[in-house]
């Protein structure tokens, strides 16, 4: 039994204290936008963040909701079992789904402009049936991706601080849920930047100390020689002469297979990431996908290659939890190596950071999983089958109720796989085998105009089935039985995944022969309605069409960003091949693969055919590009949107000061708008004029 390094305090007050935090401070921040930036929380702001987000805070936010408990615990699992692979394809294997997924983003942007979900899109196109049933594939996806947030986080947390874990389970979600009903999906987006800032600068931390600080380490050619040693011990079955260092792993090549698989179910089918580009401004939806999506890749490569390798390194160290054994194989597939590394590199300080950086990943991903339901169950159940008319106030309603019952629902869930045995890593494994097979026909609604309605709604639920057969029957014939450990064993859950995810290449051309080819218009999709919040904006006696995301566009305007929406589709779409070296004006990326496909083939692949092993110059290159590539991702992702929203921020920052210094009071703003006359009596009127309609966020 490992002694946990923390006492039990220390997890209830980061899970609670820390969590608690968050919550006021987004409540203080949705007061000071309501006081000096006239915002008003009506439906639409609490499920779109106004539609008006900018590609800095886009990135960020792509990065906090794509950085799950398993980005950070499973790709260090992954690298402790098969070595250097590990972190490369499981960051490989997860990015090109972002990249990808920027064009949909455009294209939901351009065909349905007023969309607060990609099922009112399903809706609008094929009607009711296609629409429950992409529903629940949606739903799905989102109760896989919150239970192994949660039920990682709370391994984690209990491994370090010895809290029980199902007390972990039911208080991870508490603050989440408390920031998440007070600022809707513009508080998950603020505090996606400030988590993915911390998060990146932990990761720094520890990847400078394994690899230049540390007494027990301190250089990428100490790691190297130390990895030599425990290839010796225990080779790698598998790997090339058993080494860690090496990427012609088979049992590695196969997890990259299920791990492109089950993330292109995770991208193409959460709507978490759909609220995303639904938020965005038309013109930032394409950089900050492709800026968030490149920015991530450093954060599994560059963790799993530091706490992974670590952990194999230190094994043999009486600093390391479970000297003088290896570790169980339950703990690594419940994600237990990077905080063992962690507490065997910088002792109680680096199950502290282990923590935090857990405790962030787990609380900003379940809050995009909150709001991703809830406007699910919000705008297309509720509003759609049940009252078309609601009220914007019975609308944030619906969705503060939805907001609680899910976090219930999915930590009393969670509890349930605890005490079954289920980790995080069979979740993560398995999770292509039940959505991916949804994942073509949601992405072809978007993008083709032939694909009728007998196809999009039967080749999800036929593609299902022959997932589960594959997978059940490959298991059965491995194992000869059906347990845990054999259906979740690498061969199974392959066979179930590239089943999937690729059925419905067969049965889609089938329905299109049987049915024909549809010949859609697009036009039902411009037809879907914003939320009515005129019963908010009358309580609060503010004009609706003057806050943000409520402006009546002209048509001269709507031409415009149509023109720009159909640019950024073409240059989406060859991303498909290929990547801008310049995402945006004041951030490069020419150090960086230009080439999507780069990912996938043209860098690993020679080196896994050849078999090579590293030498020990260029493991320490191999190091460097990853060192190189997480403070790039700082910059993008971390410093890039606090320039990009310089202006708003200063301007905030003066009212704040003008307002606590009894200089100047917010009611100003108003009397400016009405009379245009500047200043009250009695106060000074700040050097600028009212703030105009504009995002903090921006």
């Amino acid at each position: 039994m490992v002694t946990p390094a923390l006492d039990q305090g220390v997890g209830y007050g980061v899970v609670l204290g820390l969590g608690i935090a968050f919550a006021l401070g987004m409540i203080l921040v949705t007061f000071i936008l309501k006081r000096y930036n006239q915002e008003l929380q009506t439906s639409e702001m609490f499920n779109t963040a106004g539609r008006t987000v900018k590609s800095g805070l886009v990135g960020s936010a792509v990065v906090s909701s794509w950085t799950w408990a398993a980005t950070l615990l499973q790709s260090t699992g992954v690298c402790y079992r098969y070595g250097v692979s590990g972190p490369f394809w499981y960051a490989s294997g997860a990015t090109v789904q972002i990249l990808l997924f920027a064009t949909l983003a455009i294209e939901l942007k351009r065909r349905a402009p007023n969309a607060h979900t990609f099922l009112e899109v399903i809706k609008a196109r094929y009607g009711t049936v296609a629409h429950i049933v992409f529903m629940v594939f949606g739903l799905a996806t989102n109760i896989l991706v919150s239970l192994m947030l949660i039920v990682g986080g709370s391994a984690t947390v209990s491994a370090l601080t010895g809290m029980h874990t199902v007390a972990a389970i039911y208080l991870l979600p508490v603050g989440v849920v408390a920031y998440t009903m007070v600022g809707g999906l513009k508080a998950t987006i603020l505090t996606d930047w400030m988590h993915t800032f911390i998060l990146l600068i932990i990761i720094i931390i520890f990847s400078l100390t394994a690899y230049a600080s540390s007494d027990i380490l301190g250089s990428p050619g100490a790691v190297y020689d130390l990895l030599m040693k425990a290839a010796d011990l225990h080779p790698v079955e598998g790997n090339k002469d058993g080494s860690y260092l090496t990427m012609q792993s088979r049992e590695g090549a196969i997890f990259f297979v299920i791990n492109i698989v089950g993330n292109f179910g995770t991208v193409f089918l959460d709507n978490g990431y759909y609220n995303k580009a639904i938020a965005a401004s038309p013109v930032h939806a394409l950089p900050g996908y492709i800026l968030g999506g490149l920015s991530w890749f450093a954060i599994p490569w560059l963790t799993a290659t530091t706490m992974g390798l670590a952990a194999l390194a230190l094994e043999g160290n009486p600093a390391f939890p479970t000297y003088p054994d290896r570790m169980p194989d339950a703990d690594v597939s419940a994600g237990l190596v990077l905080p063992y590394a962690a507490v065997a590199l910088l002792g109680k300080g680096g199950a502290a950071a282990t923590l935090l950086i857990v405790f962030m990943a787990v609380t900003s991903a379940t809050s995009s999983e909150l709001i991703a339901v809830s406007s699910i169950f919000t705008y297309d159940l509720y509003r759609t089958y049940f009252k078309p008319d609601a009220s914007g106030k019975r609308l944030i309603y619906m969705s503060h109720c939805i907001v609680v019952g899910y976090a219930l629902f999915i930590a009393s869930f969670s509890v349930g796989l605890w005490y079954a045995g289920i980790s995080m890593g069979y979740l993560y494994v398995m999770m292509g085998i039940i959505i991916s097979a949804a994942v073509l026909p949601a992405t072809l609604t978007l993008t083709w105009s032939g694909q009728n309605k007998w196809a999009a709604s039967l080749s999800p639920v036929l593609g299902l089935i022959v997932a589960l057969i594959a997978w059940l029957v490959t298991a059965k014939k491995e194992c000869g039985d059906l347990s845990v450990a054999c259906t979740g064993s690498n061969n199974p859950m392959l066979a179930g995944n590239v089943a999937a995810l690729l059925s419905p290449l067969v049965f889609i051309p089938i329905f299109t022969a049987i049915f024909g080819i549809d010949k859609y218009d697009w036009q039902s999709m411009m037809s879907i309605r914003k939320g009515d919040d005129h019963d908010l904006a009358n309580e609060a006696h503010v004009d609706l069409e003057g806050l943000p995301g409520n402006h009546v566009e002209t048509a001269v305007e709507f031409e415009e960003e149509q023109k720009k929406l159909t640019r950024a589709g073409k240059i989406s779409k060859t991303m498909t091949l290929r990547a801008p070296p310049v995402l945006h004006a004041s951030f490069t990326y020419a150090d960086l693969p230009k080439r999507t496909l780069a990912l996938l083939v043209l860098w690993p692949m020679p080196m896994y055919g050849s078999g090579y092993i590293f030498s020990k110059p260029f493991f320490t290159g191999w190091v460097t590009v990853g060192i190189i590539w997480i403070f790039c991702s700082f910059g993008a992702v971390g410093l890039f949107p606090v320039y990009e929203g310089r202006r708003t921020l200063i301007r905030t920052f003066k009212y704040i000061y003008l307002d606590v210094t009894g200089k100047w009071h917010p009611g100003t703003i108003q009397a400016e708008e009405v009379t245009g006359e500047k200043g009250t009596p009695g106060n000074e009127t700040p050097p600028e004029k009212a703030a105009p309609k504009e995002e903090i966020t921006g």
